[in-house]
């Protein structure tokens, strides 16, 4: 009797640390709801109220490698974010366990304390003055916004002309590209500065939920599906802004041309002398870039877009060795300590594994990165992407950056390896 009952003994929490599988976590980036009257003229089923309380959510899965150590891979609809940076252990004066999940990359982290399946903490982004959102997680939760099933009043599969910053100075334009698959909603949203990346979400009757958390971007988009087929809603990210949008069903709509948009003044030259991660001041002159063609991203490490084409870069002069041009980052931080900023483009370079030189252009904000560039028109997008010949003549400049979640990516990498290899074999 006594070896049947141990047989049937049930061992649990085999693992040292939080449960594998998948959680459902969500950031609270605000909860008193944003209500604003999209049309000026009133009509009542314009009216646009948020409706999750403010609840940003995301999935991520945990994956032990061993019995002790353990990564955790983000979901964004087909996207997985690998955080191998995790730090668990016990607060000995609470007795509670505490996990720390850094996002060293893009210099912010999430702070928390496990119990009985759940995490508690902050996402907190180091860059910015005391900013941290806070964070929950519930193991063994599979879905994003809601279990409920209520049949949408309207397929937004397609393209979709949006319009940001309704009635503002600063109104923009963005092309929605949806994917609806039953209640589904995944895609993301082009504008001329870049893309929102990978968004997921659902359908439910007459509206419709979008999300995306990268560790760098906690991106919001709430929507109410009107009876003329079109939407209103809202736009989150983070804490730090917030604005209405709306957007109807255009498949023909075009943003203004990437390659337009940021040029040189008058007959000046391009020109470049900063300090590399190393201490070295690199500049155009340098002996390595004479007589081939050069790349140049303007770039943030605080930025997902600029991470997407960096990836991009890098791959592409790995396969591309046999091709003599050279590639060189100019970062723009969100430090005014020149110290912490290349520290960041250091933690930035070595992370990545980047093979080419990043400088260290000053602060981010664009107003002051024009200065330091003073012969561009302006700098519109992080990232900006430079291409010289072998006489250092710009011959093209692509504002923004349509990444591997957008219909554009195709054909921008095609694009770009021709034009590369033309100016190699002028």
């Amino acid at each position: 009797m006594g070896l049947l009952i141990n047989s049937c003994v049930e061992v649990r929490n085999q693992y040292s640390a939080i449960p594998p599988g998948i959680w459902r976590a969500t950031l609270t980036v605000d909860g008193s709801g944003l209500q604003k009257i999209i049309n000026t003229e009133n009509e009542t089923d314009r009216v646009f109220t948020e409706m999750t309380d403010g609840e940003l959510p995301f999935n991520f899965e945990v994956s032990y490698i061993n019995d002790t150590i353990f990564n955790i891979e983000i979901i964004n609809d087909s996207e997985r974010i690998l955080v191998e940076d995790i730090e668990f252990g016990k607060n000995l004066k609470t007795g509670q366990d505490t996990i720390r999940i850094n996002f060293p990359i893009f210099d912010s982290y999430i702070s928390g304390i496990y119990e009985e399946d759940k995490i508690q903490g902050y996402w907190i982004v180091n860059y910015r003055e005391n900013y941290k959102i806070p964070f929950n997680a519930v193991f063994g939760q599979g879905h994003r916004f809601t279990t409920m099933i209520e049949a949408p009043t309207l397929n937004l599969n397609g393209k979709w002309e949006a319009t940001f910053e309704l009635n503002t100075e600063d109104e923009y334009k963005g092309v929605c590209e949806f994917i609806q698959e039953g209640n589904r909603l995944s895609g993301t949203i082009r504008t001329e500065t870049g893309d929102f990346r990978y968004l997921e979400g659902t359908v439910q009757g007459n509206k419709a939920f979008l999300s995306c958390f990268d560790g760098a971007h906690a991106f919001l988009f709430q929507a109410k599906i009107l009876e003329d087929g079109s939407l209103t809603g809202s736009f989150r990210s983070g804490t730090h802004y917030a604005t209405t949008w709306t957007a109807e069903k255009n498949d023909s709509f075009e943003l203004s041309d990437p390659n337009t948009l940021t040029f040189l003044k008058g007959q000046e030259k391009f020109f470049f002398n900063f300090e590399n991660t190393n201490g070295n001041y690199i500049s155009i002159e340098n002996e390595e870039y004479k007589g081939k063609p050069l790349i140049v991203s303007i770039f943030g490490t605080w930025c997902p877009n600029c991470r997407d084409e960096m990836e991009f870069l890098k791959e592409y002069k790995e396969m591309n060795q046999d091709l003599e041009f050279n590639v060189v980052g100019i970062g723009f931080e969100k430090y005014k300590d020149k110290t912490k900023s290349l520290n960041a483009l250091k933690r930035y370079k070595d992370k990545m594994d980047i093979p080419f030189d990043l400088l260290l252009g000053g602060f981010f904000e664009k107003d002051q990165a024009i200065n330091q560039l003073p012969m561009l028109n302006k700098i519109i997008s992080y990232p900006t992407l430079i291409l010289l010949d072998k006489e250092k003549n710009i011959r093209q400049i692509h504002t923004g950056f349509s990444g591997p979640a957008t219909s554009k990516y195709e054909s921008f990498k095609k694009d770009f390896d021709q034009l590369i290899k033309s100016l190699v074999h002028e």
